[in-house]
């Protein structure tokens, strides 16, 4: 349970009507009180010969009054500590959403999406019951108990006594199945984030399922993962379900001595009929918190349990983190320099880079070349602080990165990764990914794709009165020519408004690398980073690609990694990797001459682009033949 204190901070912006709420349940209760003792004074009163119609109307009024005045406060009750958790469940998971974000890379190296994902949705909502429902039903609780109990000592405290026996056992059955509960809910939860991660691997890597048949073996693989959750819902169904008959034979048993014992005194004249009509109504009013209880503290366990697995991730600190007084970004000129650089990624012990010392100088393109695994990736991933250096420094323009906000930093860094990713938005909405909100185009729900009309460009716009075109960024123009993607946009039905299924399912893996190249180019980096990103592309698109970035790259910093020599013999400088190491380094005539890896790779290079004419002439021959 010390888990939900978390929660207090988000009370806060809700304070008043959470009390104005917490007011009506007490009046709620207060008025489901009154009604018995309405009911006593009515049946008092039949026992009366003096009684006059009038008053048995009046009574009867009354108890019409207090039920509506009743049903008035439990609506305010709902209304106001229901409408407040799930606001409280709003902010609660956009702070969780917001810390996600701010972590580093390592975190998410170490998390499954499906667990947090379960994280960000069923726990949430497990937390919302604990937060608003519960509460409110903890406090009708302990207020109906109260009110309840001390109209019953009003009535007969010898009597109240003999039915509060049977309930001393209670609060240790209730403490033995929250715990029990809280443990089995946990468990539920962690074997749901399984789930969603199956699920989601399945759903994202579908065409590989196909490719290799794999479908009735995933097939069985989630029937397995189903058949574990459904067997641990329903243990704790099983164990759970046994607290209502347990709270109900001590209910009951309180029932058969008021029955008994209290009918005595009724006979006897200690206490009226109307007494004992009220009194057993007190004691149902008395058992239904008992049975209540153990609803609410079956929300609080699991409330609890889902709040404690969102603290162990919002506790967690970013390793990438922003220094208390920020140097200023503004003017830099883009110089960037390594010193003695050793990367190790978090929770191993092999270095992936060795004292790697290099500097570029503001407007030189500097290529890194190397074998598969040789430290390229990682080596360019440090410039945007994707990680931070294990030992050594970078600079810019002389200044650590570190010293820098890291979001000011990636401001001015274009990079273009291995990996293209792409949004389940407009084509144009992707390119302007890095551009200020001003100049970016709006972007909508996947429904709305067709209101917000991002027309084709170059060609007349459908008519819809509903939604006026809008127009697509200069920048994102001249970056997707760059990009040699402008031409293959246009001819899409809908032109840089075209809808792009997830991850950009419907475009081509070159299409894809250019988009994301686009997007690097669309900001105006002070550094651009092209890890790989022409791999997909044929090398006659390639070397038109090269031939528009010259121009690009011309006033800013510019790093190149490629296995293709043709798109790293204009860099100025060249770096070779070998195990994390910097083995040679020059330009390409230099490392051509020294007949070192550089040379090797450019060999080979040659050799195949000699054969292959060959291989097509000789295929093309056999086929006249």
């Amino acid at each position: 349970m010390r888990a939900l204190r978390t929660l207090l901070p988000y009370y806060r912006p809700y304070r008043r009507g959470l009390l104005a709420g917490l007011a009506c349940v007490a009046i709620a209760q207060g008025f489901t009180i009154v009604s018995p003792w309405i009911m006593k004074l009515a049946i008092d009163a039949l026992a009366d010969p003096a009684v006059s119609a009038d008053r048995i109307a009046l009574l009867a009024m009354a108890t019409v009054g207090i039920a509506l005045l009743g049903g008035a406060a439990r609506y305010g009750m709902r209304e106001l500590i229901n409408g407040i958790s799930r606001r409280m469940e709003v902010d609660l998971r956009r702070d969780f959403f917001a810390h996600l974000v701010a972590l580093d890379a390592g975190f998410y190296a170490e998390n499954r999406t499906g667990d947090l994902m379960s994280r960000a949705t069923n726990d949430i909502m497990a937390v919302r019951m604990a937060a608003g429902p519960a509460v409110m039903y903890a406090v009708n609780t302990v207020v109906g108990f109260v009110l309840a109990l001390s109209l019953m000592l009003w009535i007969s405290p010898r009597l109240t006594l003999y039915a509060v026996i049977p309930m001393v056992i209670l609060p240790f059955v209730v403490l033995g199945f929250g715990r029990m509960i809280h443990r089995h809910f946990e468990a539920i939860q962690e074997h749901f984030a399984t789930m969603s991660t199956m699920i989601q691997e399945n759903l994202t890597g579908m065409r590989i399922i196909r490719a290799y048949v794999q479908e009735e073996a995933q097939a069985a693989e989630f029937d397995a993962l189903n058949r574990e959750y459904r067997r641990r819902n329903m243990l704790l169904v099983t164990r759970a379900g046994a607290f209502h008959p347990i709270l109900g034979l001590f209910s009951g048993a309180a029932m058969v001595i008021v029955l008994y014992l209290g009918g005595r005194e009724a006979m006897a004249g200690a206490i009226s009929l109307g007494d004992y009509v009220a009194f057993f109504f007190y004691l149902a009013l008395l058992i239904w918190p008992m049975i209540a209880l153990g609803w609410v503290t079956n929300l609080f366990q699991q409330g609890a349990a889902s709040m404690g697995r969102i603290n162990a991730l919002m506790e967690r600190e970013p390793a990438i983190r922003a220094p208390e007084h920020p140097r200023a970004i503004d003017g830099a000129r883009g110089e960037i320099e390594f010193r003695d650089v050793t990367f190790r990624y978090p929770g191993t012990g092999r270095d992936v880079l060795r004292e790697v010392s290099f500097v570029a100088r503001p407007g030189q393109t500097v290529a890194i070349v190397g074998a598969t695994g040789s430290g390229k990736s990682t080596l360019v991933s440090l410039l945007p602080r994707i990680f931070d250096p294990t030992e050594g420094e970078i600079l810019l323009d002389g200044v650590p990165l570190t010293a820098y906000d890291p979001g000011t930093l990636r401001s001015r860094i274009g990079m273009v990764p291995q990996d293209a990713f792409l949004f389940s938005e407009t084509i144009a909405t992707n390119i302007a990914l890095g551009l200020p909100p001003g100049a970016a185009p709006e972007s909508g729900e996947p429904g709305q794709a067709e209101a917000l009309d991002l027309v084709r460009v170059g060609a007349e716009p459908e008519p819809d009165p509903l939604s006026p075109p809008a127009a697509v960024p200069d920048a994102v123009l001249a970056a997707a020519r760059v990009a040699q993607l402008d031409e293959a946009i246009r001819d899409f039905p809908r032109g840089y408004g075209t809808l792009l299924g997830e991850r950009g399912i419907n475009l081509s893996g070159g299409q894809k690398q250019r988009a994301t190249l686009a997007r690097a180019v669309a900001r105006d980096p002070l550094v651009l980073i092209l890890d790989d990103a022409l791999s997909a592309v044929d090398t006659r698109t390639e070397s038109r690609i090269l031939s528009d970035l010259r121009e690009v790259m011309e006033n800013r910093t510019s790093f190149i990694i490629s296995h293709r020599v043709s798109a790293v013999m204009d860099a100025d400088h060249i770096l070779v990797l070998d195990d994390g190491r910097i083995v040679e380094r020059g330009t390409h005539e230099e490392l051509a001459a020294a007949g070192g890896g550089y040379a090797t790779l450019l060999r080979r290079q040659m050799i195949e682009e000699e054969i292959e004419p060959a291989a097509v002439q000789s295929d093309a021959s056999g086929a006249d033949t």
